[in-house]
């Protein structure tokens, strides 16, 4: 029994129910590509709170008084993770050189664990490969040629936008969560003022902080949880605010950062410098309102002019062109 010949034979009845069928096709590769999509996307967001594995991987309450944010580690060894495998045997996925950025991105966007900068790699090599494969088989149904060379830019294009895609999702995650960082980042310090003036010590007001933030803002809430158990961990006061900092990546938390550690190693007060800090980020947030109130104007010129301006000068014009229509044109014809 000749193998091979078996083989091709089966490559090509394959390949002719292909051209025959090209919708049922088509349907088999977008049920696997959003298949592998949504394992790759569910193995990243399953991965977060990698800092509370060392309390035995399992749910963990931050805080000592109330209900404080949940975090969880998840070990995901199944389907996913055997295709990702099987993938990196015959492709390298990870970028050696920027994976240490990717990974610190992937930080700030609030993922974090063993795994999440190799699912990252896997869904962009999978989209990249993806969507030009979804394209060509999509293409007979709509009556597209493929002989025709400006069509074949097409796929090209599909892999251009499957490589950069995650990317972009990526950078719009870590913005948005920023920005709800920022927006809740004064109330977190006034929480933390008073705090520190009731007598509690700067870990039990992360502890504090943490735990009341929970509902309001729930991303800064599990930074500050990460911190608590980072110092409960057993790191330095010192080496856990820097890791916050670098999780964020916000200037006005990296302030907030060197102004603790400063005031740690110079013994000043920390209460003290807590409150100036938080009137600064107070005023901060106050004239960034203001910046935007001020752009509104400015922004609603456009809309302005295009959209009511032309009816402005219609319902205006109107009457008088109406009236040259019917008086003037006439007269000028009879005359």
């Amino acid at each position: 029994m000749d193998v091979t010949k078996i083989a091709s034979d089966l490559y090509a009845s394959g390949f002719d129910w292909i051209l025959q069928n090209p919708g049922d096709a088509f349907l088999v590769v977008l049920f696997f590509t959003v298949v592998l999509a949504v394992l790759g996307v569910a193995g990243i967001s399953g991965n977060r709170g990698a800092v509370s594995r060392r309390l035995a991987g399992d749910t963990v309450s931050v805080g000592g008084v109330g209900e404080g944010p949940r975090l969880r580690y998840e070990s995901r060894d199944g389907f996913w993770n055997d295709l990702v495998g099987a993938i990196e045997k015959r492709v390298p996925l990870i970028d050696e050189m920027n994976r240490s950025l990717i990974q610190r991105r992937l930080l700030q966007a609030g993922f974090a664990g063993p795994g999440v900068v190799r699912n990252y790699y896997a869904i962009r090599f999978i989209m990249t490969v993806g969507l030009p494969a979804v394209f060509l088989l999509l293409a007979p149904l709509f009556g597209i040629s493929l002989s025709n060379q400006n069509v074949l830019l097409v796929p090209l294009a599909l892999c251009i936008v499957g490589l950069y895609l995650p990317s972009f999702w990526l950078s719009r995650r870590i913005a948005s969560r920023q920005r709800a960082i920022r927006e809740g980042f004064p109330d977190a310090l006034d929480m933390m003022v008073v705090c520190v003036e009731a007598g509690l010590g700067l870990d039990a007001a992360f502890n504090r902080v943490g735990s009341e933030l929970v509902r309001a803002h729930p991303a800064l809430a599990t930074q500050f949880a990460l911190v608590a158990l980072e110092l409960r961990a057993g790191k330095t006061r010192s080496d856990a605010l820097r890791n916050l900092g670098d999780r964020v990546g916000l200037d006005d938390v990296t302030g907030f950062v060197t102004l603790l550690i400063q005031s740690d190693e110079l013994g000043t007060s920390i209460s003290q410098a807590l409150s100036v800090h938080a009137d600064e980020m107070r005023n901060k947030r106050m004239m960034r309102a203001e910046e935007l109130a001020h752009k509104l104007p400015v922004k609603l010129t456009i809309p302005l002019i295009v959209f009511i301006l032309p009816c402005m000068i219609t319902v205006i014009l109107l009457p008088g062109i109406i009236g040259i229509m019917r008086i003037i044109l006439p007269a000028l014809q009879g005359g």
